[in-house]
């Protein structure tokens, strides 16, 4: 009996002593909890803040910025302190309200624009616009601009890819037939338009023909469209687009070709002597 009294006895001191432990360890976490009250002013921030934070008595982090919401860090008394007393103008009365992370809307995409390039490879792009912007730390806004591949072929892209043929114009068609008999039918004379170009490259067989050798790189040429070359058409073969690189080749030098850019052009004019024709 003794034994058994003795041993409850014990029994009872263990459980003392055990709940005893347990209150102070709840006063020690409840101590060791950081808190938005514990910082120096200001104590709460708007939006994301990596320095609005506090330290634990265990050197744990918690937050007191809007963007802890978002995060699950927050200090334990985020919610109590961290709010803004804001003016109701309709209802002339404080309400107490927090400071919400607002996420970014945007509207809807807006029409694909032409392709960038009138011939081959180019770019098409579209954009949308910011509706609601991001505030108090919400989600950034997304993409507002797409752009996707895309191959242009214009009516002109033909134009583009003929290779002019030219010579010098020593070699013009105009020329006044002695045997022509008047009462035959003359065709209907076309009248000559001149192309200025830039040339781009030249290959090194160029430097071996006389009339060749001056196409150098960057030099500015005239090459004259006359009736004769146009055909049944009304302009020359190979007579090139504005701003556009395009390729050429000297008739009667073997293996001198190169590329240009045409800057220019004007109707019914003939280009200076000395200069070169379309075939």
């Amino acid at each position: 009996m003794v034994t058994m009294r003795a041993f409850g006895a014990s029994l009872g001191c263990v459980w003392v002593v055990a709940c005893g432990y347990l209150a102070a360890l709840g006063m020690l976490l409840q101590m060791a909890e950081a808190r938005c009250t514990d910082r120096a002013n200001p104590k709460c921030c708007t939006g994301r803040n990596n320095e609005c934070f506090e330290f634990t008595r265990r050197k744990a982090v918690c937050f007191c910025d809007t963007y802890c919401q978002k995060t699950g860090d927050c200090c334990a008394d985020y919610q109590a302190v961290c709010q803004i007393s804001v003016q109701n103008a309709s209802a002339g009365e404080l309400r107490t309200e927090c400071c919400k992370a607002i996420d970014c809307v945007v509207g809807s995409w807006g029409p694909w624009s032409e392709c960038s390039s009138l011939c081959g490879g180019g770019s098409k792009e579209r954009t949308r616009q910011v509706t609601v912007p991001p505030r108090n730390g919400g989600t950034p806004c997304p993409d507002l601009k797409q752009r996707r591949g895309c191959f242009g072929h214009s009516p002109v892209c033909n134009a583009a890819e003929e290779v002019a043929k030219i010579l010098p114009d020593s070699y013009k068609r105009n020329f006044k037939d002695p045997w022509r008999r008047p009462h035959i039918l003359m065709k209907e004379v076309k009248p000559s338009y001149c192309v200025h170009f830039r040339v781009k490259q030249a290959s090194a067989a160029c430097r071996l023909g006389l009339w060749s050798s001056p196409l150098l790189r960057e030099r500015s040429v005239c090459i004259e469209c006359q009736g004769e070359a146009m055909g049944s058409r009304s302009r020359c073969e190979g007579d090139g687009l504005e701003a556009t690189r395009t390729f050429w080749t000297a008739a009667s030098v073997p293996g001198c070709q190169g590329s240009w850019v045409r800057e220019s052009s004007r109707e019914q004019c003939t280009c200076p002597q000395h200069s070169l024709i379309f075939v």
